[in-house]
């Protein structure tokens, strides 16, 4: 059993094919070349113009370097912005019209219409640089692509022009609307604030003189206060003087039985012996009087002139503490009047602190709250007001300074950005031969012989069916692969199948 093997042409074999088949490969060639020809002459060149822009922040954005970014993201919102506001109708409409209609154009008076818009959106791009992206670095490209390289650079002026001011006027909108819209959250804040410090100041005339003591209360950590300290110390106050007229009235009584029986006196407290010197010295001057009677009466008869000396140094002494005793009484009982007078006072006082405390507990929440709600008003106001101040900024630098700046002149370069009419012509031309030819190797069928001696035989048989047919090697029959239908036509399914086997 023999097998069929791959077919090989010679150089010599494929031109003789060609030349057998110049028809079916030359019609389609010339056609080809011919249509890529007509197209070529009527083509006109592309050309681009690039610009290189930048992108800055606002001055008084709170970066820590005034125009910078804070995050890549902002600065790609930024760019997309951008992106959209060239892209945009106003934008677009408003540049051609200043470029002016082409020299071709068939109704100036209408320029520029809508397609012509459409068309000038699709050759206009905002690109970052090569191998970077939005966001990542401040520079990009504004490209505009047109049939004249005079009027692509045009163009591309009149699109950064309106880009510029048509982002200024961008801005100011937003800046006037946040304006708008501050002005009224900084009238409301201080509405909201002055309701607020109407109430508070309305608590503070209702506290008086206790307003200190509250707010130090307010401030200090602990409940310690001064108010609550001046009670402590009244409450010292009144225990001390419980003391002192305790003492007072156990010094009255004892010197109340003094004046019933002085020998009582030698047992008086040494308390009342030293608030009291005189009474203390004629006690010792009584006591040294009685010792000196008893010594002359050891001594002496009672009838004896110094003995009765002695008596009536005694005796008089005696009266004259009785008297002091009198005195001494008269003063402890103003004492005793004293400190009950002042009990009454540090009651009345301590009862006034009380209050006090009381009505200062009553209020301290509602004051603290009311407190509280005035200072987070006071801070909501200052933040709307630095936003309205920012955004007055904002509205005063959109009409000022524009935040795209070009680094450069725009450029279109010094050969069309797509290929020209020769070019195009000659790969019309080598297209249309490489189609001829293909069509040539698909539709004419070949045939290889299974031996080394085999010769290639194209021949139509009787039933006008193009086969290939192989002498016989080594015993091995005639095989023929056939290319067309029952019609005799050349059918590239056929061909197809023929390659395959």
């Amino acid at each position: 059993m023999h097998f069929s093997q791959p077919t090989v042409l010679s150089p010599r074999q494929l031109l003789q094919l060609l030349r057998e088949h110049v028809a079916l490969w030359l019609l389609p060639a010339v056609v080809i070349a011919a249509a890529v020809c007509v197209y070529a002459l009527l083509h006109e060149s592309t050309w681009e113009a690039s610009q290189a822009l930048i992108v800055r922040n606002d001055a008084f954005s709170a970066t820590k370097e005034p125009g910078k970014f804070s995050y890549p993201e902002e600065m790609k919102t930024v760019q997309e912005t951008i992106l959209e506001v060239v892209r945009s109708r106003g934008v677009l409409t408003a540049a051609l019209a200043e470029v002016g209609p082409p020299a071709g154009c068939k109704k100036p008076e209408a320029w520029p219409t809508d397609e012509d818009v459409a068309e000038a959106r699709k050759n206009v791009k905002l690109v970052p640089p090569k191998g970077a992206e939005f966001g990542k670095t401040e520079v990009f490209y504004l490209n505009v692509r047109t049939e004249d390289r005079a009027r692509s650079v045009a163009l591309n002026e009149a699109l950064f022009k309106q880009l510029r001011a048509r982002f200024m006027q961008l801005r100011d909108a937003k800046a006037e609307s946040m304006t708008e819209e501050l002005t009224k959250t900084v009238r409301l804040a201080k509405a909201d604030l002055d309701e607020a410090t109407s109430a508070l100041a309305a608590t503070e005339h209702r506290l008086g003189s206790d307003l200190a003591e509250l707010r130090s209360m307010q401030e200090m950590a602990s409940s310690d206060s001064a108010l609550r300290r001046s009670g402590e110390e009244i409450r010292a106050q009144l225990r001390e003087n419980a003391t002192t007229e305790k003492v007072n009235r156990e010094l009255l009584a004892v010197v109340i039985e003094a004046q019933s029986d002085p020998s009582r006196l030698a047992a008086a407290p040494s308390q009342l012996l030293k608030s009291h010197g005189s009474l203390r010295r004629l006690k010792d001057g009584l006591i040294d009087a009685q010792l000196r009677t008893a010594a002359l009466l050891g001594t002496m008869s009672a009838d004896h002139p110094k003995v009765r000396a002695a008596r009536v140094t005694e005796e008089e002494i005696d009266r004259n503490l009785y008297k002091e005793l009198a005195v001494v009484r008269r003063g402890i009982e103003i004492e005793l009047r004293l400190c009950t007078e002042r009990r009454l006072l540090l009651d009345d006082q301590l009862a006034k602190t009380n209050r006090r405390l009381q009505n200062l507990a009553d209020v301290r929440a509602e004051y603290a709250n009311q407190a509280a709600s005035t200072k987070n008003r006071g801070v909501l106001l200052e933040r709307a007001e630095g936003n309205l101040a920012e955004a007055r900024a904002a509205r005063a630098s959109a009409k000022a300074t524009s935040l795209i700046s070009r680094i450069d002149s725009p450029d279109a370069g010094i050969r069309p950005v797509e290929p020209g009419r020769i070019t195009i012509a000659l790969c019309g031309v080598a297209g249309g031969l490489l189609a001829g030819f293909g069509l040539v190797f698909l539709t004419v069928p070949v045939g290889v012989a299974t031996s080394s001696s085999s010769t290639l035989l194209v021949a139509v048989g009787s039933s006008g069916r193009v086969a290939s047919r192989f002498p016989e090697a080594n015993g091995s029959t005639n095989r023929s692969i056939g290319v067309r239908d029952a019609g005799g036509h050349f059918t590239v399914k056929r061909a197809l199948q023929t390659l395959a086997n």
